[in-house]
């Protein structure tokens, strides 16, 4: 059956169309954005849902959408959607950080010229007939010094255009490099010599916790006399009462904003200010930005629901169409790992440590680890996937390790999963052969070969003759069909193991009958999804 989505915000008709194009049912319903009620009782049916900012993905509305596995969002911001609740839920939440890149950072740039030559007030005094030549004094641009809060993709952009007007570019940004900042032209600097030192800041970090009220009050009066603050980012990064205290002191001679701590803004201290642009939120809006974001969310979330590719997600690794291709046997084989362990644990696990060797540690760890949580919770949590693992992983205090190594033994690569328990430790190994398929190469240190399948049968017991004919006896006196049957053992009556791949579930029965033979230490049924 294919996937279907629901748009529930205004999309152009072209991204719609890639759904159907990809062979995804769609309805498009842009006025159920604005109409919580209405898509509340109608968001059951989907597994996609395309927004912008008008829909709200409230954890209640989550509740109402048992087959939902993807949010997309036209656009950067994710206000409107409650990530936490989606990650409990397993559903991935995406949005399109790159296609409107140029026209925010153009719009920072159009904010700065016109608080720099004051073109909205001189605008409308000329269009109400005044002719204020001599009150209008601007300021240049070449060769003032912009400070750059936030340096990544938008910042970035602002830097290049700064730079090609002959201003001097400073940025702040902990995760630029020096290599880096070099390679743009601009300087690194920490926060407090960009305050000192800026005659203009531009804005362009997301709002979170390290960041909110970045230009606090006392960060604001740090700041150059005479400084000119642009804010095309996100509401809450300014103070703006202190802002507009320092604006009437004269300590800041002007600000441009198309971002407000509260939106829709129809007061803020900000308003009527002499030397003070506002633009309602408009540093995406362009023809261009609203096609080009329409169109990547569109695509993004048709790759997810078709091949498993997920892109610019916010709360789980992204993996390329191309990583799928190759990852998708070792995603496989780290949910079976994980599963083989989780239908063996009984007692609240405590740690997680799990070993990528080879070319399982060139690949996409981050979502590899996802898989194994997945795998190991799904037995006592039968809706957790990899979005919603890691959470559920974080909540119930497992603490989770992860370590590489190159290629150390007669396999291009392997997965090694440690489990820690009050009581005990449970290890299992697992690679992918050139035929794409996962097996189990290794448990308990003991070394195996083993076919894994959707039902399989686990013994362990002590090394002695008879448990071979224990097994194939009792299982064909019950007609159970064995498809594969893998032995191993530590050494010469040691511990040892047996992984029986079977047509079908194996019966109580059956399982009471091995263990009434008494050579056997756990009998445990196992069941995979292949």
């Amino acid at each position: 059956m294919a996937p279907k989505v629901l748009v529930s915000d205004k999309l152009s008709e072209t991204a719609v169309q890639i759904f159907r194009d990809r062979g995804i049912e769609v309805d498009f319903e842009p006025a159920l954005g604005k109409d919580k009620d209405a898509l509340l009782a109608k968001i059951g049916d989907y597994d996609g849902l395309a927004i912008r900012s008008a829909t709200k993905v409230t954890d209640k509305l989550l509740d109402a959408a048992p087959n939902l596995k993807v949010v997309g969002r036209a656009g950067i911001g994710t206000d409107n959607v409650d990530k936490t609740a989606a990650s409990k839920k397993g559903v991935i939440v995406m949005n399109t950080p790159f296609g409107n890149m140029i026209t925010t950072a153009e719009h920072a740039i159009a904010m700065m010229f016109a608080v720099a030559r004051q073109i909205p007030e001189a605008s409308a005094s000329t269009h109400a007939g005044k002719w204020e030549k001599s009150k209008f004094m601007g300021v240049e641009l070449t060769g003032k010094t912009l400070g750059v809060i936030g340096a990544g993709n938008i910042g970035g952009i602002v830097c290049d255009r700064a730079l090609g007007l002959k201003m001097k570019v400073i940025a702040y940004d902990p995760f630029l490099s020096e290599e880096k900042a070099n390679s743009m032209g601009v300087e690194k600097v920490e926060l407090d010599d960009l305050l000192k030192r800026a005659d203009f800041i531009t804005l362009h970090v997301p709002l979170i916790e390290q960041t909110r009220n970045i230009l606090s009050r006392e960060n604001l009066e740090k700041t150059k006399k005479g400084v000119r603050i642009i804010n095309c980012a996100r509401g809450g990064l300014v103070d703006e009462e202190a802002l507009a205290d320092l604006l009437k002191s004269g300590h800041v001679a002007g600000a441009a904003f198309d971002v407000f701590a509260v939106e829709p803004a129809t007061e803020n201290p900000l308003f009527n200010l002499p030397n003070v642009v506002c633009t309602p939120h408009l540093g995406a809006a362009t023809t261009e930005a609203q096609e080009n974001v329409a169109l990547q969310v569109a695509e993004q979330m048709s790759d997810y629901l078709l091949t498993g590719a997920v892109q610019n997600a916010l709360n789980m690794p992204s993996v390329t169409a191309e990583e799928a291709k190759v990852m998708g046997p070792w995603i496989k084989l780290a949910e079976h790992l994980g599963a083989f362990v989780g239908q063996l644990t009984e007692g609240p696990i405590k740690a997680v440590n799990i070993l990528y060797d080879g070319v399982a540690s060139e690949m996409n760890l981050k979502a590899l680890d996802c898989a194994v949580l997945a795998g190991l919770m799904k037995p006592v949590l039968p809706d957790v996937n990899m979005v919603s693992a890691p959470v559920v992983a974080a909540d119930r205090g497992i603490k989770c390790s992860t370590t590489t190594q190159a290629k150390g033994g007669s396999f291009d690569g392997y997965i090694k999963l440690t489990v820690v328990t009050e009581n005990r430790e449970r290890s299992i190994a697992g690679t992918v052969f050139s035929d794409g398929k996962p097996r189990f190469i290794q448990i308990k240190g003991i070394n195996i070969d083993a076919e894994i399948g959707s039902h399989m049968l686990y013994t362990t017991n002590n090394d002695e003759p008879g448990i071979i004919g224990a097994l194939g006896a009792t299982m064909g006196k019950h007609g159970v069909n064995i498809a594969n049957f893998t032995l191993g053992r530590k050494d010469t009556g040691g511990d040892a193991i047996a992984l029986l791949y079977v047509d079908n579930p194996t019966p109580e029965p059956v399982l009471k009958a091995l263990c009434d033979t008494g050579l056997f230490n756990s009998v445990k049924p196992l069941a995979f999804d292949i």
